[in-house]
């Protein structure tokens, strides 16, 4: 998910004819607009990407995140391997596709962000532009986070023998909390987290992940001080470097002892999850996030477009790489972590049989026969044979003996931060040189949260500067200022028990937020704007007819699949109490644990605060209409953002009607005429905001 607006530039534009002069009473205004048409305006410059390459990798830098990485592997294990697979791609060419698609198009062809393209639609949409915004904010917030968590365990990935490879002493004793779990899950949740038992135990600043979390958001600013001219050199190391990396990572993977299992237990089908709503809806969340649909990012990324760019084909090249890339991280995760479970239920394996001969020689058990020159060669599947039909008399008392299940062990951490920071960290401290694939997998992870960092950010800043004047004209100090707020607001998740505030805002402020904010940008445009109407401009702007089947799966089937999914997201929401997985420190494990009353306040706020703005930007509109003023004219400083191209120009955004500001704007308008719009005199063939 990545990059941000342009740098703005001065032009001077002149017109070169007038018009025809209006007739009768209108005469002494029209007079006073000859006049305004014959003087020099001065406007503010839209720069475009400077190469195609820049932009397509800022589009696959944002939609190929670390839910690629963490989140995809773990639905399709969930979800019945390679038939979750075989609904992702038939959801992902349904839905998937056409949103991206339409928000491609909408971007490029009106050549503003969120807030401007809803608002050239109509005024009365603007509020759709606004909660993007405020869902990129709150997004931008965690996210930056867990971009700190990984520049921690970078750093920490420099020591020659990994801190997180084996559990520390007190004394002559090993320390009891990491005893009873692991040396990876001990350095995560005690030395980088210090967690509390739960969230209502606040604790104070983690300094050491408070000075991670100042970095992380310094990076950031760095790289999108100057909008997509800095921001788009950045994306050919940050957008290329994981595909390195994981290259590397499955070739060393498929290599070790276990990948085979790993990847076929991964990709064995189970057709039978298909009559399970809930996979449906895992399936279609995932395609949706893993696009990045409504964050307005992919708005603002297309806006930087030239006109004419074939935005049909980007829709398609760009969601074939992202669908691509989660299929090559599951191989390279179930790769390593079926070395890792087979590393450990080999072992578990060897303790039990070493065990059992150890209790065979103090007293005789008759029932159970083995033959001790055997143990230390017994493969997983004798043990496993031998534990399923001999499992009682494998139960010695003063022995705690186990399956040493190879099934189960793939279980184990396979979710979100559980695989990235536990077991994914744990499986590299067998390989040799393990520091060395520390540092490149953490390394990896910073590069694929920057890269959908900057386009989360793109997603706030390229709106509001191409919507406010003031912002356009200090936007570097505006992107300082956000970058700072973020780190402010974001001190909250560097708190002792900040992870748990991590997950609060990963599962309900945008999620609910965004598939409402799609339901209404997809129902605008499809019913209110035209799908029809919208056909044609994307046939002037490409060039060439578009599929009119998009017209049926904008209308009917996108809605109705959205609304579906808003539905069960809802109905599971209200059936079953929000629960967040918390770490019990004399336990030493997860523990499920319900919301507190005040959390549950707090994330209702999170999702009613980032909707709010539809309907107040809607309401809003109705009262300037009911006041006879226009949306537009109540918005006297806003000047839309032009473009250098040489076929474009800057963009009307007033409506077509001053006396019914509730119509809607064509998208394109092929003119050769010299007009007057928003005080800008211009000549053009352009697209028309």
């Amino acid at each position: 998910m990545d990059a941000e607006q342009g740098q703005t530039n001065e032009n001077f534009v002149m017109t070169s004819e007038k018009p025809p002069l209006p007739a009768d009473g209108q005469r002494d205004e029209a007079e006073a607009g000859l006049v305004l048409e014959q003087e020099v305006t001065m406007e503010t410059a839209r720069d475009g990407w400077d190469s195609k390459v820049e932009y397509f990798l800022a589009q696959v830098g944002f939609s190929v995140g670390l839910g690629n990485v963490w989140r995809f592997p773990y639905l399709c294990h969930q979800n019945g391997g390679g038939a979750f697979i075989l609904l992702y791609v038939l959801l992902m060419g349904l839905v998937g596709v056409p949103l991206f698609f339409l928000e491609l198009a909408a971007g490029q062809s009106i050549r503003q962000g969120s807030i401007g393209v809803w608002r050239h639609i109509s005024p009365r949409l603007v509020g759709i532009g606004y909660s993007s915004c405020v869902v990129c904010f709150f997004v931008a917030l965690y996210y930056n986070v867990i971009i700190g968590w990984s520049i921690f365990y970078l750093g920490s990935s420099f020591k020659y023998t990994l801190p997180w490879e084996a559990c520390p002493t007190e004394g002559n004793n090993t320390v009891k909390e990491c005893a009873a779990s692991s040396p990876t899950a001990y350095f995560w949740y005690r030395k980088a987290l210090d967690i509390t038992d739960s969230i209502d135990e606040t604790g104070e600043l983690n300094p050491i992940i408070t000075g991670c979390l100042l970095a992380a958001w310094v990076i950031v600013c760095l790289a999108m001080y100057k909008g997509i001219k800095s921001t788009g050199k950045v994306m050919y190391f940050s957008s290329v470097f994981p595909y390195v990396v994981l290259l590397c990572f499955l070739i060393r993977g498929v290599t070790l002892d276990g990948a085979s299992e790993g990847i076929k237990f991964m990709f064995y089908p189970k057709l039978e999850i298909w009559a399970d709503v809930q996979v449906w809806r895992q399936a279609a969340t995932q395609v949706f996030f893993a696009l990045g649909l409504g964050f307005g990012s992919v708005i603002a990324y297309s806006s930087y477009n030239p006109r004419h760019n074939n935005c049909h084909r980007d829709a398609f090249t760009v969601s074939g790489v992202n669908f691509m890339t989660s299929v090559l991280a599951t191989l390279v995760v179930f790769a390593v972590l079926g070395f890792r479970a087979k590393t450990i239920a080999t072992k578990c394996v060897n303790r039990n049989m070493r065990a059992v001969v150890k209790a065979m020689s103090s007293r005789p058990f008759p029932d159970l026969i083995i033959n001790v020159s055997d143990v230390e060669d017994m493969t997983l599947n004798e043990y496993e044979q031998l534990y399923k039909t001999r499992g009682q008399q494998l139960n010695i008392y003063g022995y705690n003996l186990t399956a040493c299940s190879l099934e189960e062990e793939l279980k184990q951490g396979v979710e979100g931060t559980g695989l990235a920071f536990i077991a994914f960290t744990e499986a590299m401290t067998l390989f040799p040189g393990s520091p060395f694939w520390s540092a490149l997998f953490f390394l990896m992870l910073l590069n694929l949260g920057l890269s959908t960092m900057f386009g989360t950010m793109a997603g706030i800043l390229t709106p509001l500067t191409d919507t406010f004047k003031t912002l356009r004209n200090h936007k570097f100090l505006f992107t300082a200022c956000s970058c700072a707020l973020g780190f402010l607001i974001g001190l909250m998740f560097t708190q002792r028990c900040g992870n748990y505030f991590v997950t609060m805002f990963d599962d309900y402020s945008a999620t609910l937020p965004l598939i409402m904010v799609v339901i209404f940008q997809t129902i605008s445009l499809a019913w209110f704007y035209g799908a029809d109407r919208f056909l044609e401009d994307l046939k002037l702007m490409l060039g060439r007819p578009v599929p009119v089947v998009y017209k049926y799966l904008w209308k009917y089937v996108c809605p109705v699949a959205m609304l579906g999914l808003l539905g069960a997201s809802l109905l599971k929401m209200f059936l079953e109490r929000p629960t967040y997985i918390a770490w019990n420190r004399e336990k030493a494990s997860k523990e499920d644990l319900p919301y507190p009353g005040w959390a549950l306040a707090v994330l209702s706020t999170l999702i009613i605060v980032a909707f709010l703005p539809v309907p107040i930007g809607f309401i809003h509109s109705l009262l300037l209409e009911r006041l006879s003023q226009s949306p537009a004219d109540a918005e006297a400083g806003y000047v839309p953002c032009a473009t250098t191209d040489t076929d474009l120009t800057p963009l009307d955004t007033l409506p077509p009607s001053a006396g019914d500001p509730s119509s809607f704007s064509p998208l394109l308008e092929e003119n050769q005429d010299t007009r007057l719009q928003n005080g800008h005199i211009e000549h053009f063939e352009t697209s028309v905001l």
